[in-house]
């Protein structure tokens, strides 16, 4: 059997490249926050969060993670203990869709960040449209 691929370092860039956001190990977990908020948190395949998968638990609305976890149970799933509150997670083991990543931590950094974090978050994607 081979071991797979750690995806921490990559998830950590990309949530470490949203305004202001920092890492925060928290339940033996990384966890990315802005402002003290949490809007995502890495799941590791090695402990009871990951349940033997990776994983990232993301900030979601309700309506997100009914959406997303009836649409395609094989990828995403309701975390334990934030799930209740809408948080979604998402398997990234194999081969993961990061650009759907993407989305779904900007989405969740949206919910907790400021305004002005979210204004500097939307030039950011303006200035790479161009």
């Amino acid at each position: 059997m081979t071991r797979m691929r750690n995806p921490l370092p990559q998830l950590r860039r990309r949530c470490l490249a949203l305004p202001e956001a920092h890492e925060v190990v928290a339940w033996s977990e990384a966890t990315f926050r802005v402002r003290n908020k949490q809007f995502a948190m890495f799941a590791s395949a090695d402990n009871h969060h990951g349940k033997g998968r990776y994983a990232v638990w993301l900030k979601a609305t309700h309506f997100t993670q009914d959406q997303l976890v009836s649409a395609r149970p094989d990828q995403f799933f309701v975390p334990p203990y934030v799930g209740t509150t809408g948080w979604v997670g998402m398997w990234l083991d194999g081969d993961p869709d990061w650009a759907r990543v993407d989305e779904l931590l900007h989405n969740g950094y949206r919910l907790v960040a400021p305004k002005r974090l979210v204004a500097a978050l939307d030039a950011m994607h303006a200035g790479s449209v161009r």
